[in-house]
């Protein structure tokens, strides 16, 4: 296909899924295909294909008050460097002016100065952690198995709208669960490559800590968390206890905050879903 030859942009369906987890694996992300099922299915997903094959992507998945997520922004390695994530975006901006909504995202250090460009607004940070294996032994602690009420409760006073649909859903998979201990609740789920704790609600970091370590050591990995970089004493207690940083992600919106969160979580459920 000769560089300049227009593609058009399609709405996609559930139908797609295998062919966004395609996408998404080559880009070594950690997204199953139940996650492309929920984008698809509840969210507004487009597309570019060439032929049958699907070279690339961008969703929109709405939330409550008002707000949105912008994820799933990918590009087959043969179609980079051409403007289509740009178009691809601007779809999903277009689809949230109509609806009155303020976009979120979670972009990587080079696709933050795209971003900021087309107008979204630096929030804040976060840093992906990876632990293949926690370090030493500890003592077995009971986790309590929290409830999915309770979760979306506590998550939407840190996010400041309701997500209660994304954490239900999320609940009620296959090997998913939700755990408590003190003062923390955390959602666990499969990832196609890593277990993913987040979000994670915590009063305090040494609450927030203990039950990261309690969840490791009651279950095998690897596992991946996405943690506030703001919360230092969490995230230095993370490495402290052998938890490596991969990358870097910047929270930016495009519109105006619509409302206040009441307290930061310690984890978010992924750059993908906020």
């Amino acid at each position: 296909m000769a560089a300049t030859e227009p593609i058009d942009i399609v709405e996609l369906g559930v139908g797609d899924a295998q062919a966004g987890l395609v996408l998404s694996t080559e880009a070594g992300w950690n997204q199953n295909e139940a996650d492309w099922r929920f984008f698809l299915s509840k969210g507004i997903v487009f597309g570019m294909r060439e032929g049958d094959r699907l070279v690339a992507t961008a969703a929109l998945l709405p939330y409550s008050a008002g707000n949105a997520w912008i994820s799933m922004v990918l590009v087959t390695a043969d179609f980079r460097r051409r403007g289509i994530a740009t178009k691809l975006v601007d779809a999903c901006l277009r689809v949230a002016a109509r609806r009155g909504l303020t976009t979120w995202l979670d972009a990587t250090p080079a696709g933050a100065a795209v971003y900021g460009r087309l107008g979204f607004t630096p929030t804040l940070q976060l840093r992906r952690l990876r632990l293949q294996k926690p370090q030493g032994t500890t003592a077995t602690r009971p986790l309590s198995a929290g409830n999915p009420d309770g979760l979306a409760a506590r998550d939407g006073s840190a996010m400041g709208f309701d997500r209660s649909t994304l954490l239900l859903e999320f609940s009620a998979r296959p090997g998913s669960r939700i755990a408590s201990d003190d003062r923390a609740i955390a959602l666990i789920r499969n990832g196609r490559t890593a277990r993913h704790i987040g979000p994670l609600l915590a009063d305090r970091a040494d609450q927030a800590l203990a039950l990261v370590d309690a969840i490791v050591h009651s279950e095998t990995g690897p596992w991946l968390i996405d943690a506030v970089h703001s919360q230092e004493v969490f995230l230095n207690g993370l490495v402290q206890s052998g938890w490596n940083i991969e990358r870097p992600f910047q929270r930016m919106r495009f519109g105006p905050a619509t409302v206040s969160p009441a307290q930061l979580p310690f984890v978010v459920a992924g750059p993908e879903f906020g």
